[in-house]
């Protein structure tokens, strides 16, 4: 089947590795707020792919290989992981498993989605026995925030979760009141901040006028999603300069699909405007049921070398001319933390190997074939010798 290549060997190596690199991450906090006050060009990445990205996949994707991608995350240096989500079993089986399999590591936040009062129910219900000084099973790896989705046009809403989108604020807002009673951080989604599969064109003023409710239910955090991966660099300024008129841009971040190839783009022009959270996942794993067409959320790896990738080079090597002083390489001012970018890049090649396919991460595809290059290139000078 497509997942053979988790094996008992694969698990015992991999929890290996993690022993082995707990200690370098005891300095690191997981980052929950969009702002920092320390650093204003920090840049928190949400890592969506465990989630997001793997909710469309034509067939359930065994509990051992999404802890093993989470895993594999948490080491490449990823400090907030979307781990699941409690929903339909027929999109999103077994999360409750995963977290059971999931290694903790010190200063990782985790997070999973909760659509509704039932789904919360279940996720305190397993953090309550897990964490029970009776209960003998595994405890949890911290799961210190939660995420609730709404839309913001009705036919997305409807299509999505059966209610309009004041039926589903409704909906949520007891979830929201529960999950802060409780002692975790409640994240918002909005989807269709451009464009609805079902409805066309979306006005900016639906999305601020959301994305305003999510905040006032105490959401410390909303996420805007280029659902169908329409949005341009024009499209999304303006969608966010008429959110932002009613929501502090600390609290926004951007989710962006890379359907059109737009998406870093995307992510770039919001950089402008103030917002320094984004949602990425690896491997550009992802898509969503409900909008046809719509390829995955914008990888990972492309968005940590549009921030970072520059330091990949060095300094300029060759002279210019004959004279004068060597010319200094310019460099990102961008700051993404502890992420390790060639780790992602393999990360991506194997989860899409286990699916069957491609990695779509540019940047990993380039990243790998340039150590290949150079491996066949020392194979062949070693032969010399």
């Amino acid at each position: 089947m497509f997942y053979s290549s988790v094996n008992s060997s694969c698990i015992r190596v991999l929890r290996s590795t993690l022993k082995t690199t707990l200690k370098s991450f005891s300095t690191l906090q997981p980052t929950l707020s969009t702002t920092s006050s320390i650093n204003p060009n920090f840049v928190k990445i949400v890592e969506v792919g465990p989630r997001d990205g793997l909710q469309n996949e034509p067939k359930p994707i065994p509990p051992p290989i999404k802890a093993e991608l989470i895993n594999r995350l948490a080491i490449a240096g990823m400090r907030n992981i979307e781990a699941g989500s409690f929903v339909s079993p027929k999109w999103m089986a077994g999360t409750a498993e995963v977290l059971a399999l999931i290694d903790s590591f010190p200063k990782t936040g985790y997070s999973v989605l909760v659509p509704n009062q039932k789904g919360l129910h279940n996720l305190l219900e397993m953090l309550s026995t897990s964490t029970s000084p009776n209960s003998h099973a595994k405890p949890p790896p911290p799961v210190t925030e939660v995420a609730i989705f709404t839309s913001a046009t009705d036919g997305f809403s409807l299509a999505n979760t059966n209610v309009s989108v004041s039926g589903s604020l409704e909906r949520l807002a007891p979830v929201a009141r529960r999950a802060l009673d409780a002692g975790l951080k409640v994240r918002g989604y909005v989807s269709v901040v451009v464009t609805c599969p079902f409805s066309g064109r979306v006005d900016p003023r639906r999305v601020r006028d959301v994305s305003r409710e999510l905040v006032q239910m105490g959401c410390y955090e909303v996420s805007l999603g280029d659902t169908t991966g329409a949005g341009t660099p024009a499209s999304i300024l303006g969608m966010l300069e008429e959110v932002a008129k009613e929501v502090d841009i600390g609290i926004l971040a951007g989710h962006f699909h890379d359907t059109n190839g737009t998406a870093t783009a995307n992510i770039m022009t919001a950089l402008d405007f103030g917002l320094r959270t984004f949602d990425a996942s690896v491997g550009g794993l992802g898509g969503c049921p409900y909008s046809p067409g719509a390829t995955g959320n914008v990888a990972t790896e492309d968005v940590v070398y549009a921030l970072t990738g520059d330091r990949l080079f060095g300094d300029i090597s060759e002279p210019y001319g004959n004279h004068g002083e060597p010319a200094k390489a310019v460099q990102s001012r961008w700051d993404v933390g502890p992420v390790d970018l060639v780790r992602l890049a393999e990360i991506g090649e194997w989860i899409s190997r286990v699916l069957g396919r491609e990695t779509t991460s540019r940047a990993g595809k380039a990243l790998l074939a340039r150590r290949k290059r150079e491996e066949d290139r020392k194979r062949k000078e070693g032969a010399k010798l």
